[in-house]
This record gives structure tokens, C-alpha cells and sequence, in this order.
């Protein structure tokens, strides 16, 4: 460095938050500095998210000191952090469509005169702000009429006219397209000159390293560090990201390493794959992804917060059906445009948000489980209770679900139990291709490695499994290949030796695919 850092603009130390008994952040530490763009990353429940509503005044923290311009600050609401100078611009842009850029940027403080709205001067003032940030946009312009980048430059100037010190901006590129890219970034580097701290958040590490001065890396809810961006590999933040370190990255952890499934007999002459996917894409959050599943075999999907890992799971499902690209099962084209389409074709899909999109709470274990099997179970539209009840007692037994019945509440059972219910859900359909995105998530390790034993054992057996997980050891052991994604594109297929965490971490961190060489490195 040549000279000293500037000081300080904005200050958190020791911040903390819990709702409930769950912990959000525990003692961490922000410094912003004027003129600079301040990168904040995690993966998801880092902490990153309640970071930026405690600076901006939606949350109040628990503990902890927060300094702007050198003195003690407290916001209750995000209305006085704004007229402090502290604002932030969220990936979901909160503008009224149905009125004038102008009125957008002044709304609630209006100029007047003679008690009314002084038009000609809103007007006036809007377009010098915009001129000024090198936007060509017409303040008269209704904002419903604008693309979504021009309403990101609308959503960013309305926060400069604030008098903003402070900008957070949170995935702003998430929708754009990268010539809008570009003049966004050039954007930043105006107000970077104009001594306003930026706050980006983003999972693309190449905006990161375009625009960012320096990192803050949150995991957990905890501090792990901060960095000068340019001195810091990408390697070596993914690294920091997920916990690991180059030269402790371990195996043999798992379930998967201790009963490592072998592919049956009939399984292992070459065949075609029961599932291809070919450049599949939807909006801007997948954009190429093909990838192969063959009966017997577990395919394992890695990637970073944002690099598109569920959004193919939901795309193959049918949940949010891919817009280009094709989708092929057993040979066929299948292109499902319904979960429905591919129910019908034999494919299971276990959700991450096992609260939100698996479980029904209020309902029994038997309800739950035989959900997805209600066709088969139902005549005339009367369900066979003998038949629901078969089925329910013998994959309890099968998967060892813990339960006081079938008709305990499903809310009522533990994170691990409520998994196997909704294993057993998609297996009494007898699925061809079983999708687990991150099955072994928020379930104690006992459970774990029962969950990771079942997934070779149905392989095994001949199921197609695609597997999204975040954790790296249980992709390493438990996969034959893993694809890795990037930005929403298939960037890596890893097999054989190959499949390691170093490599997995490699090609996270960089567009190419590794070698094996580099792997090892």
C-alpha cells in the first residue's frame, strides 16, 4: 500500500441477533470506507441479509456498536437511516410503475410551492441527478415503461438523491443484461468518486473482482475476514466461503464413503442415459446447463449460492420449466412444463425447503407420505384406505421412521424423520429419477447417515439419483460424477479420480474446468 487507509465512514463492531433460539449473527464486524465498493459474501444463511437490515434500520440489533461519520448511531426504521445517509437498493426493486420517474425519486418529500406540487422543479432537479450519473432517462417517463435495468438506475438515483453516504446493493445485476451490465458498473465508478460507500452483494465472482476494492466473508452468522479483493484468490475465497482450507480438505466422512454403492451387474455394460439435459435455460439465473443421470448412478451438483443448482432440480421437475434447451428421460424428450408431466414420467423431486415445499404440518405422517401416490391409490374418487395404510407401514419400516403412528403429525417428528417421510413420499411412486436438492440439510448426523445409506442402497438397486449438495464431502463419496455449476452454466464434470474437494473447489472458483493436475495443486 502507498499510503494510509482512509478512515472510516461507517462502523459496526460486535454485532448480534437472534430470533428465537436460533443465533442470525454473533459478534461480527463491518468497517466501510469512504470511495470505497465493499463486497459482503456468504452462502445462504450466512447472515449477510440481516447484516444489511440492522445497517439500514429495518432490524434492531441485539448488541453491538454501529458509528457513521465517527458518531454512535441507532436506527429504528429504515426511514431514519435514510435521512442519516444510510439506504440500500434490494434485488427486488420497490418503485410505484404507475407513476413518473420524478415523482418516484421525490416521493414523500416532494418540492412545493403555494402548497402544491412544484412539477416543473421535481422535473428539473430529476433529470440534473440523473444527467450528473450519467443516465439518460426521462424524469417525465412512467417507471412501468422502463426495462428492469433503467428501473435499477431509477431505484439507485432515488437513493443518491437521498444524499446517500452509504449505498447497499443487493444482487443489483441479478436481472440484467450484460451490456445493462456495464452501465451499471459505470454507475459505481461514479459514485465511487464521489466518496459514496458501496455495499455489494452478489455470488458472482466476476462482478466481484470487477468492481470491488474489498471483501467481507460471512459464514454461519459469524466474522470469518476481511480482505483487499486484489490480494485474494478466487480459490482462496471460496475457500473462505464454505470453511475450508487448501490443505484440510478431508474425506471419509460420510455414509457414502463407508457403503459406497457399486452399480448392479446389469448396470455397468454402457447404456444411454435415463436423464439428458442439453443446454436447458430460464431468465438470467440458468443459462446452459446439461448435464447426464444413467440408471444406478448418483450424479452429484455443486456450485455456489446463485450458480443455478435448484433452479435446474425445478426446471427437470417441471416447477419452473426451462424456456430453452431440451429435456430427455429414458431416450424421449420430456420437457416437462408441470411438476404433473413429470410425476407421470417417473421423476421424484425432494425439495431444499423442506418447511415451505415439503411438508404439510398439520397433517399426519400417513397424509404426507402417500401424497404424491394419491392416484394410485384412489377409485372413483374414494381413497383405499387398506392400500394407503400398506403402503405407509411398510416404508416406514423400510426407511426406520420414528414415529408414535402414521398418524402423529408430521410437524410433530424430527428433521431426519420428517426427511425419510418425504423420501418415502416419491419412492411409493416408484420412481425412475429421484431429485434430492441438499437431502441431508438441517438433520443431526445420525439421521445423516441413514438418509446418505438409503441414497446408495435405492442407486444401488438401479434409481437414477441427481443429488444438489452443499456440502462437499458428501459429494465427493457419494457421487460417480459431479457436474459443477457456475453463474447458472455447467462449467465442470468431474469422474473417477477426478472427483475431489480440491477439484470441486477449483472449478467453483474458475470458469474452466480443472485438470487433474490442477486439482491436486
Amino acid at each position: 500500500m502507498t499510503g494510509a487507509a482512509p478512515p472510516a465512514l461507517l462502523r459496526m463492531e460486535g454485532i448480534t441477533k437472534t430470533f428465537g433460539s436460533a443465533r442470525a449473527l454473533d459478534g461480527v464486524d463491518l468497517t466501510l470506507r469512504r470511495g470505497e465498493v465493499h463486497a459482503l459474501v456468504g452462502e445462504n444463511g450466512a447472515g449477510k441479509s440481516t447484516l444489511v437490515k440492522i445497517m439500514t434500520g429495518a432490524y434492531h440489533r441485539d448488541s453491538g456498536e454501529m458509528w457513521l461519520d465517527g458518531e454512535r448511531v441507532d436506527f429504528d426504521t429504515p426511514a431514519q437511516a435514510q435521512a442519516a445517509g444510510v439506504c440500500a437498493v434490494h434485488q427486488e426493486i420497490h418503485l410505484l410503475t404507475h407513476r413518473t420517474v420524478a415523482e418516484n425519486v421525490y416521493l414523500g418529500r416532494e418540492p412545493r410551492r403555494w402548497g402544491f406540487v412544484d412539477w416543473r422543479r421535481m422535473n428539473h432537479e430529476t433529470g440534473a441527478l440523473l444527467a450528473g450519473l450519467g443516465l439518460d432517462i426521462d424524469p417525465r417517463a412512467v417507471v412501468g415503461t422502463l426495462n428492469t435495468a433503467r428501473q435499477q438506475m431509477v431505484a439507485i438515483a432515488r437513493g443518491v438523491s437521498l444524499g446517500a453516504k452509504v449505498l447497499v446493493l443487493d444482487e443489483p445485476t441479478s436481472s440484467l443484461s450484460p451490456r445493462e451490465v456495464t452501465i451499471l458498473y459505470d454507475l459505481v465508478r461514479r459514485l465511487k468518486a464521489q466518496s459514496t460507500a458501496i455495499v455489494y452483494i452478489s455470488h458472482r465472482f466476476d462482478e466481484l473482482y470487477a468492481i470491488c476494492d474489498r471483501v467481507t466473508v460471512l459464514r454461519d452468522g459469524r466474522l470469518v475476514s476481511s480482505h483487499d479483493l486484489a490480494s485474494l484468490d478466487r480459490l482462496d475465497l471460496v475457500c473462505l466461503m464454505l470453511g475450508k482450507s487448501r490443505d484440510a480438505l478431508r474425506a471419509g466422512t460420510t455414509a457414502f464413503g463407508e457403503q459406497r454403492h457399486a452399480p448392479a451387474a446389469s448396470l455397468t455394460a454402457p447404456q444411454p442415459p435415463l436423464l439428458r439435459t442439453e443446454a436447458i435455460a430460464r431468465g438470467s439465473r440458468l443459462r446452459g446447463v446439461s448435464l447426464e443421470v444413467a440408471a444406478g448412478e448418483i450424479v452429484g451438483v455443486a456450485g455456489l449460492l446463485g450458480s443455478g443448482r435448484t433452479e435446474t432440480a425445478r426446471a427437470i421437475f417441471g416447477a419452473a420449466p426451462s424456456e430453452q434447451g431440451a429435456v430427455y428421460l429414458g431416450g424421449r424428450r420430456l420437457d416437462p412444463q408441470s411438476p404433473d408431466d413429470a410425476i407421470a414420467a417417473g421423476i421424484g423431486f425432494v425439495s431444499e425447503d423442506r418447511k415451505a415445499e415439503g411438508i404439510i404440518p398439520e397433517l399426519s405422517i400417513r397424509e404426507n407420505l402417500t401424497l404424491a401416490a394419491l392416484p394410485m391409490l384412489t377409485r372413483f374418487g374414494i381413497v383405499s384406505r387398506s392400500r394407503q395404510v400398506e403402503i405407509v407401514e411398510r416404508f416406514m419400516r423400510r426407511l426406520g421412521i420414528k414415529a408414535a403412528s402414521a398418524d402423529q403429525r408430521i410437524r410433530e417428528l424430527s428433521g431426519g424423520n420428517q426427511q425419510k417421510v418425504l423420501l418415502a413420499r416419491w419412492l411409493c411412486t416408484e420412481p425412475r429419477l429421484l431429485i434430492l436438492d441438499e437431502p441431508t440439510r438441517g438433520i443431526d448426523i445420525g439421521a445423516k447417515g441413514e438418509i446418505q445409506a438409503l441414497v446408495n442402497e435405492l442407486a444401488a438397486s438401479g434409481l437414477g439419483v441427481l443429488m444438489i449438495s452443499s456440502e462437499l464431502e458428501e459429494l465427493v463419496e457419494g457421487s460417480t460424477r459431479v457436474v459443477v455449476l457456475r453463474d447458472g452454466r455447467s462449467v465442470a464434470v468431474l469422474q473417477g479420480d477426478e472427483i475431489s474437494q480440491q477439484a470441486i473447489i477449483h472449478a467453483m472458483a474458475s470458469e474452466r474446468a480443472p485438470a487433474a493436475q490442477d486439482a491436486a495443486s
